[in-house]
């Protein structure tokens, strides 16, 4: 077991790795610090572990991202006015990252605010989601367009409920561990590379180390810059195109990052950043997961997507460069200049140079 602290100006937040948390009936209810609890879930989730959440009153949404909006905070809204809750009251999250989401979104919001802890069920929602105090829903399909930023008060990652995930939803979680990889961690990149098998295989030890290190990566910067107003637009890497493609492909949420981050990557060689030998290095490291690398696009409705990217100022968006393998630089790009060059960084063609 192990455990890292969030320091940020919207709180403390606690995350421990590696702790069975239905194993251990009072330990929600002690970290709520005997308030009322209200848990957040959806009916998968409550399906396969209901039985072992804390004694409590469960509101259930429903599953997936088209889930992540503010008709679904309304009906949250709704059941805690049911409820009758007040500022005594803890809202726990017990899921995925849309889950996560509208937890921290809705308790974040309503009475003006409420102490909130999360309990991220997939890989994704334990380095992503769940972690540095972003909650958000989407909008009109547009991703997260409307959100705050406050702090959970714990989070708890225990790795046992990776075992009910499909292999899928495990890679859209390893996503996110090698874009942390690659803005800031070679030694967590070269882990990735030489460990892969035991890594798919899910074994809860190294699950635990990976997801450490990668934790160790976000926790530093959202610590630095919580509100992200300048180091922590790093953690986008991958998103600006990865984002817009997710919108308008139906892809999901790790492979269209997967793909931005091959985008990004080429950009970023493209502009003398990153050498070619890095960029195949990528290649390889997200195939290697079973990730796509490129996909056919709509050029129109992508790059509509991305002018209404909520990175955006004005004419110019805040895009995310490597400066070699593990380095990362913001640079304030027109987006004229990403369409002109879009061509060039979707290419079906594996090869690069």
């Amino acid at each position: 077991m192990r455990s890292i602290e969030l320091q940020a100006a919207g709180g403390t937040s606690r995350i421990t790795l590696g702790l069975p948390v239905t194993s251990v009936p009072n330990l929600i209810p002690e970290l709520c610090q005997g308030r009322r609890i209200t848990v957040i879930t959806d009916g998968e989730v409550y399906a396969l572990h209901g039985d072992r959440f804390p004694e409590c009153n469960a509101v259930k949404i429903g599953e997936g991202e088209k889930g992540k909006t503010l008709e679904t905070v309304h009906r949250v809204y709704e059941a805690f006015l049911s409820l009758d809750l007040d500022r005594s009251s803890f809202i726990v999250g017990i899921g995925g990252g849309v889950v996560c989401d509208i937890a921290g979104f809705a308790a974040s919001t309503y009475l003006r605010g409420l102490p909130f802890g999360l309990v991220p069920t997939t890989l994704l929602a334990q380095v992503d989601a769940g972690v540095g105090g972003k909650n958000g829903v989407n909008f009109h399909g547009y991703k997260n367009l409307i959100g705050t930023f406050s702090q959970p008060q714990f989070v708890l990652c225990d790795f046992r409920f990776l075992k009910t995930l499909p292999m899928a939803e495990v890679r859209n979680g390893l996503a996110e561990v090698i874009k942390h990889a690659l803005i800031g961690d070679r030694d967590l990149l070269s882990r990735l590379e030489t460990e892969r098998e035991r890594i798919l295989s899910l074994r809860e030890d190294i699950i635990e180390e990976i997801v450490y290190a990668s934790l160790e990566a976000k926790v530093g910067i959202v610590s630095r810059d919580e509100k992200e107003g300048g180091e922590r637009r790093k953690l986008n890497f991958g998103h600006t195109f990865g984002h817009a493609i997710e919108k308008t492909m139906g892809l999901s949420h790790g492979e269209s990052v997967s793909i931005g981050m091959v985008m990004a990557a080429k950009l970023s060689m493209a502009m003398g950043l990153l050498a070619v030998h890095d960029v195949r290095r990528i290649q390889d490291m997200i195939e290697g997961y079973g990730l796509p690398t490129a996909t056919a696009l709509d050029k129109e409705s992508v790059i509509d997507a991305l002018g209404k990217d909520k990175k955006r100022e004005d004419e110019d968006i805040h895009f995310v460069l490597l400066d070699g393998i593990g380095a990362a630089r913001i640079e304030r790009l027109k987006l004229q200049e990403l369409v002109e060059v879009f061509d060039d960084l979707c290419e079906h063609r594996r090869a690069v140079g």
